[in-house]
């Protein structure tokens, strides 16, 4: 028996799985982002729209139709049950890579102004490339990567001021 992870679609339905339903789905890469998906003989023309690996939150497009995505783990569920938030009131001014990974892209330059939420990189990991986005608003300071750099998990990518 493995993780648990539990997902809420479009803020309304909730659904919960464990790691061996999802390894036992045949996910093929078909470009950036895009996916062709069977599970239990049904066949799914998946891709990833938009990534907050802060928030774990997606938007995927699944046959056509869009979907908001929210998923959480055990830890996450336990860090909500004991009334802990992990970004409240933290206002972050590094961006590190959540995964190990490939820098396929770097969308700013030193001294650039950026919003919250505004897609400064592109990170390829496990076959997905994956839009990371800016923590606040603020200026660049530092850029530690370049593309076609790997990067490791918690590795510093960005510094904002």
């Amino acid at each position: 028996m493995g993780n648990t992870y539990k997902t809420k679609v479009n803020q309304a339905h909730d659904f919960s799985f464990e790691e061996n339903e999802i390894l036992k789905m045949n996910l093929v890469g078909k470009s950036k982002d895009s996916y062709h998906v069977i599970d239990e003989n049904k066949s799914f023309k998946a891709q990833v729209i938009a990534a907050d690996f802060n928030k774990k939150k997606y938007t995927v497009q699944v046959n056509g139709n869009d979907y908001e995505v929210a998923i959480s783990n055990e830890l996450d569920a336990l860090i909500a049950d004991l009334g802990l938030e992990t970004s409240v009131g933290k206002k972050e001014n590094d961006l590190k890579a959540p995964m190990p990974g490939l820098v396929v892209a770097v969308n700013i330059a030193v001294g650039q102004e950026v919003k919250e939420g505004e897609g400064i990189l592109v990170l390829e990991a496990m076959k997905m490339e994956n839009t990371l986005l800016a923590p606040r608003d603020g200026i660049v300071k530092s850029i530690g990567v370049k593309e076609g750099d790997k990067v490791e998990k918690n590795e510093l990518l960005i510094e904002i001021e």
